[in-house]
């Protein structure tokens, strides 16, 4: 854990202070009190074949017929670029500097590379075919991963692009549904509403039954099933509410698999 935290957290796209203010606090402080506290995290959603993160993106990648690499870690992306030069799908459907232009960093110059597909129209409908599958409740609400405000870029815009499009497709109401960001963490200002707060209001207003979905996440992981499924649902009932139902991210659904198949052939 602190292995995989210290490579992360180090990478200037993700954390941009200066490296003689950050790297002193990130192996002095944040990295002996969060690699306890992300392992403790990840022993709640642990599997028997692995890491969610791991199996879904292993499967999706079988199931397409191509290779597959993470950011941080192993596989290492920017070893599978030199070995097997071709199209680079990064999995994160919205563009952002600090997830999107990171896998960039490492793509050879002159490499396929798919920027972003945020509207693209079979991931839209994959994630409605998702929605339809899972919906029970009349509120939905869809969280989208966290940036600081400022430097978001675009990546605000696109996330509220898709929640307006799948809300769209859906046939919701503006009262229905809600577009949120999670996984805050410093002193910053983030985008807003954040996720947690929000729930707790709309529980507190009587809304005691909602749906939650995640849809910049093609794959379940720490943040949709611990983040979303467990300290979130606690926040959520201790504040009034009685069903809260977190929908499955994309992972092997086939529908998903197809969009992936289009959007790779639109390179």
């Amino acid at each position: 854990m602190r292995s995989y935290l210290a490579e992360f957290l180090s990478d200037s796209r993700v954390v941009g202070l200066p490296r003689f203010i950050w790297l002193p606090i990130l192996y002095g402080v944040i990295l002996p009190r969060r690699s306890v506290s992300s392992a403790e995290k990840y022993a709640q959603i642990w599997t028997a074949e692995g890491s969610p993160l791991a199996v879904h993106t292993r499967k999706q990648a079988e199931l397409l017929g191509a290779d597959y690499a993470m950011r941080y870690g192993e596989p290492a992306l920017r070893e599978a670029v030199k070995r097997k030069p071709g199209l680079v799908i990064p999995l994160y459907p919205q563009y952002s500097d600090s997830a999107t232009g990171s896998v960039l960093d490492l793509v050879p110059e002159g490499m396929k590379f798919i920027r972003d597909f945020h509207a693209h129209p079979a991931y839209i409908g994959a994630l409605a075919a998702q929605a339809r599958r899972h919906r029970r409740n009349d509120r939905l609400v869809m969280s989208f991963h966290g940036l600081p405000k400022r430097g978001a870029g675009e990546y605000e815009a696109q996330c509220l692009q898709t929640a307006g499009l799948l809300a769209g497709m859906l046939g919701l109401d503006s009262v229905e549904w809600k577009a949120t960001f999670q996984s805050r963490f410093g002193f910053a200002e983030w985008l807003q509403p954040y996720t947690e707060p929000t729930l707790i209001e709309l529980a507190k207003a009587g809304v005691t039954a909602v749906d939650v979905f995640c849809p910049g996440f093609v794959s379940d992981c720490l943040e949709t099933l611990e983040e979303i499924g467990i300290t979130a649902r606690a926040r959520f009932m201790e504040a009034g509410g009685r069903d809260f139902n977190l929908i499955p991210c994309l992972n092997e659904s086939p529908e998903w698999i197809e969009a992936l198949r289009q959007i790779a052939a639109s390179a």
